[in-house]
């Protein structure tokens, strides 16, 4: 009788081990996910504020002022539409450039852009904020621990020698 274990009792203490090990360790979590509300949607999404109205825009494509001229008077007058394909086309119908219609589109879907995208910063700029605020915590919850000096000591605590000398500790 040989006094040393054999290659498949090796083998199988290598099979239990790595089967506890993987029993013990943590699944992985999927990525929390964050809905939007029907109500929140609503108040993510620019409102439309049609200083200028649809008959107005009319009313000038019927007067022969360039599209140029009427895409200025939306931007002075800081007008935004939400309009359906139908309405589109329905100001299609009644004379409106193409070249407005297209700027009409592209300004409200340029606010959707950007209102999303302010959401979204606004709530990263939270986590970070959480993140920093979770941070600061578990710090001050540790004492500072540097590998050289070791914990920070107090001179009162049984410890005789002056501040200088070989008693003396690194502190910022």
């Amino acid at each position: 009788m040989r006094g040393g274990c054999s290659l498949g009792q090796y083998m199988a203490w290598l099979a239990v081990g790595l089967l506890i090990a993987g029993c013990a360790s943590t699944p992985i979590e999927p990525p929390k996910i964050e809905r939007i509300s029907a109500e929140e949607l609503d108040r993510i999404m620019p409102q439309a504020i049609p200083n200028l109205s649809l008959d107005g825009i009319v009313k000038l494509s019927q007067e022969k002022l360039s599209a140029d001229q009427i895409i200025q008077k939306i931007k002075d007058s800081q007008s935004q539409y939400a309009l359906l394909p139908s309405q589109l086309l329905e100001l299609s119908n009644k004379g409106v450039d193409q070249k407005v219609l297209d700027y009409i589109y592209s300004a409200h879907e340029q606010a959707v852009r950007d209102s999303f995208a302010e959401e979204i910063n606004k709530r990263e700029q939270s986590k970070a904020k959480e993140q920093e605020k979770l941070k600061r915590e578990y710090q001050l919850r540790q004492p500072y621990y540097d590998p050289y000096w070791g914990y920070p000591r107090s001179p009162y605590w049984g410890y005789p020698r002056p501040f200088y000398g070989p008693g003396m500790y690194y502190r910022f």
